[in-house]
């Protein structure tokens, strides 16, 4: 009896081991034909989709994204990547990489949009192109590609546009408009390398209150080390960067001037409107590199003196001079987009380090007033304690010891406030002094606010006045300060 179950047995496994090997068989030619298919040039928005797909069973997408499920476990933050719907403009050396990462990591609804074809010259930058890819559209090229990573349509939606990104409605058409059934993206990615058109794609973003990750310029630069995320105003020795502000403030002067609307000469913050976004990075936050540029753009030739600068650009108006890539840099750069977005879209931001360091007796001095003001005030309001509270008033105000370190001031200083008034948005260069912000609560590193002397006497004014100097601040502002508040954690144990 026992034999006869071993030789059933061995019967089943032989049928299984011949169903499987067919199946591998079929499977193979199945790939080989598409991947003949997909080698043919495609041009347009709906030939780059015709890709044969398959479904993809849960455990496996479920093992795909382990890793990821693991880091975004304490936000529980996968299913928001899982159902997102991002929008990634220019897909060169930066976009590529970005869009890419996006994709390996679960982003449902990738819109990838791009007017160029792979060149010779950008194998070197590109993520994904090949020797085969020349001439091809890089948008068909990257869908083909992550097509092969996630075949379900169903969970990774690929819509590319082989078009140019102009801020023109009747020429870019639909191009911006949101998936069906959603009612804004939930992040656009600018991998733009023109000025024009980058600043449109801002300032188109910045109006409907969209939020915009952008990379500025990655050529003629190489050092990883000096890489950094920020607001657009704070990106330094990037001619790409400093650029784009300039035409951002003329768009919207011109715009005021429309309106009958004066603009002034201060920051944007001051301004309003939607050129705040140029100080706020939590509108805009910008890539780029604080490296000096190393090497310079290529000569122009004799070719193009003689028969003319304009018949050699890609498109009209677009630049035609070349520009040196080290091809590690915009990788770098591209993922660095990535990640930032990531981690947003699955609830568990970062506070980026900013390019300038607070020095060790700046930190100090702020740390010894923020100590002398509290046991001033401390001295002052002990006597209205309430009856058997060591550190609460009748008015409910917390008096007691400072609950921070002086290592804890460069952190809040460069990591969490960027070096800048958190009401008024004034940078280095004003006294600025850190605040309790909730003074019903101890001075803890989730409670203080830097700002600069001006706004700082306000602040206690209306707290004498109001008995809560946050009343005396505008709700959008407070609204931004309370949310780049619940953003500071010290370590992995406090979240």
């Amino acid at each position: 009896m026992k034999s006869d179950k071993n030789a059933t047995g061995q019967i089943a496994f032989a049928v299984g081991l011949l169903a499987g090997s067919i199946a591998t068989l079929l499977l193979t030619t199945s790939r080989k034909n598409k991947t003949q298919d997909a080698d043919a040039p495609q041009t347009s928005r709906n030939d780059a989709a015709q890709l044969s797909t398959q479904t993809m069973p849960d455990e496996i997408r479920s093992e795909m994204l382990s890793r990821n499920s693991l880091y975004f476990e304490s936000s529980n933050g996968m299913p928001n990547i899982t159902n997102s719907s991002v929008l990634v403009v220019g897909l060169g050396g930066v976009g590529s990489h970005t869009a890419h990462m996006l994709a390996r990591s679960g982003v449902k609804y990738l819109r990838l949009v791009d007017f160029d074809q792979v060149t010779l010259s950008s194998l070197n930058r590109h993520a994904v192109a090949t020797l085969k890819d020349v001439g091809l559209p890089k948008v068909t090229v990257l869908c083909n590609h992550l097509r092969q990573i996630c075949p379900d349509e169903s969970r990774l939606i690929l819509d590319p546009v082989v078009k140019m990104y102009t801020g023109d409605r009747e020429r870019d058409g639909t191009m911006m408009d949101p998936p069906d059934g959603v009612k804004q993206w939930d992040l656009v990615i600018d991998a733009i390398d023109d000025v024009p058109t980058k600043a449109n794609l801002i300032s188109y973003c910045a109006k409907l209150d969209i939020r915009v990750i952008s990379c500025m310029g990655a050529a003629g630069k190489s050092d990883p080390t000096r890489v950094h995320i920020s607001d657009l105003r704070s990106a330094s020795r990037d001619p790409l960067a400093t650029a784009v502000r300039q035409r951002l403030r003329m768009l919207a002067k011109k715009e005021a001037k429309q309106s009958g609307e004066k603009i002034t000469n201060g920051s944007g913050v001051s301004n309003g409107g939607w050129i705040s976004c140029v100080d706020d990075d939590s509108k805009l936050a910008v890539v780029f590199s604080s490296e000096k540029v190393v090497a310079k753009l290529a000569d122009i030739t004799d070719e193009q003196k003689e028969e003319g600068m304009h018949n050699f650009g890609a498109v009209d108006n677009m630049r035609v001079r070349v520009l040196p890539v080290v091809g590690t840099m915009p990788a770098i750069m591209g993922q660095a987009l990535a990640a930032m977005a990531l981690c947003e879209l699955g609830g568990k931001p970062f506070s980026p380090v900013g390019a300038e360091r607070v020095g060790r007796n700046i930190r100090h001095k702020l740390y010894q007033h923020l100590r002398t003001r509290e046991k001033k005030l401390q001295d002052k309001l002990t006597p209205t304690l309430k009856e058997g509270s060591e550190n609460y008033t009748t008015s409910g105000t917390y008096i007691g010891a400072i609950q921070i370190d002086p290592d804890d001031v460069e952190y809040l200083m460069a990591e969490l406030w960027k070096n800048k008034c958190a009401v008024s948005g004034s940078r280095l260069g004003t006294v600025l002094e850190l605040y309790r912000w909730d003074m019903t609560k101890p001075a803890t590193p989730n409670n203080l606010v830097l700002m600069s002397a001006k706004s700082a006497q306000k602040f206690e004014k209306d707290f004498e006045k109001l008995g809560d100097g946050r009343k005396g601040v505008d709700d959008e502002c407070r609204a931004r300060v309370e949310k780049r508040l619940r953003m500071c954690v010290l370590d992995a144990e406090d979240e």
